[in-house]
């Protein structure tokens, strides 16, 4: 008996992914990449979303190469969409439903930052104010960050509902391994008060505030269907969000004495990819978290005001 509950217990069985079928948003680079190649590296069927098919091919070459001489890797495939749209939303559901019978959780991560301020300096007058906050922020840039950052994980938590309720007929599920969920990439600036945080970027902020919320509402909705809704809320991480460039594996490398704009508490001061991907197993793993948004931030909100 004892034996048996040590062999559950192992990392290998906790996270063999085998026969999980994932579905990442802005899954191509940064964030979104770092978690698709950890689920596939534990065994995951992995479908990417981004914004440029050949770019999305390329990647997925990479990792399937690396992947083909090894059993216990799963597969990676790219859809282009743009996630802002709800017919997108119904058209990338109905793709990946032409491939499988079920998905067995949905990355909502897919996300944009636009209208950054420049901070008046002490003394300034409220002139000053709206010129940096006001007249440099475009009705552009908020409708972007919105519609891209949390309007779109709406219309694809819905549309994805009937792949992810499939998951509970398959074997996974019914071996109590697995549970659909839906995993927002929300932010730890959809809880600070100082936007320097947040690249000092308002439609980001409101955008990422309103997910956060959204996660913890759309796991009460979805409470009877047995779908659980989570949320990531990341730091300072290297993406192409933050570098603006991404390899040919859709990894970003910060440049040495880039500057993070805030306190980082942490030796390394940035996030890996290992730290992001395990998180993401975790969260796919367990089955007792519900509506809870897990800040990975290397302790920056311990030194910057927030009201995580």
């Amino acid at each position: 008996m004892a034996d048996a509950i040590l062999k559950s217990l192992t990392a290998s069985a906790i996270f063999d992914l085998t026969g999980v079928v994932a579905v990442v948003t802005g899954g191509g680079t940064g964030i979104g990449m770092m978690i698709s190649s950890t689920l596939v590296a534990n065994g995951a069927t992995v479908y990417i979303i981004g914004p440029n098919q050949a770019e999305l091919d390329r990647v997925c070459a990479n990792y399937n190469a690396a992947s083909e001489n090894v059993p216990s890797r799963g597969r990676m495939h790219g859809i282009e969409g743009d996630v802002r749209h709800k017919s997108e939303a119904t058209r990338l559901a109905a793709a990946i439903a032409q491939r499988e019978s079920h998905v067995t959780v949905l990355f909502n991560n897919a996300g944009v930052h636009t209208g950054r301020i420049a901070r008046p300096p002490p003394g300034s007058t409220a002139a000053d104010y709206v010129a940096a906050a006001f007249d440099a922020v475009s009705q552009q840039d908020f409708d972007d960050s919105l519609q891209t950052n949390a309007v779109g994980p709406y219309w694809l938590t819905f549309a994805f509902l009937p792949l992810l309720e499939a998951w509970k007929q398959q074997d996974g599920y019914k071996r109590g391994r697995f549970v659909p969920q839906i995993v927002m990439t929300s932010s730890m600036n959809g809880w600070t008060k100082d936007a320097a945080t947040g690249g000092l970027s308002y439609p980001y902020l409101f955008s990422k505030s309103a997910l956060g919320h959204a996660t913890a509402s759309l796991a009460n909705e979805l409470l009877p269907l047995g779908i659980r809704v989570n949320g990531i809320a990341p730091g300072f991480f290297a993406t192409k969000m933050t570098t603006l460039a991404a390899d040919e594996n859709g990894m970003s490398v910060l440049p040495e004495n880039f500057p993070a704009g805030f306190e980082v508490p942490t030796e390394s001061g940035v996030g890996s990819p290992r730290d992001m991907g395990s998180l993401a197993l975790f969260l796919v793993a367990n089955w007792f978290v519900n509506g809870e948004t897990v800040l990975i931030d290397g302790g920056t909100l311990l030194k910057a005001p927030s009201a995580y």
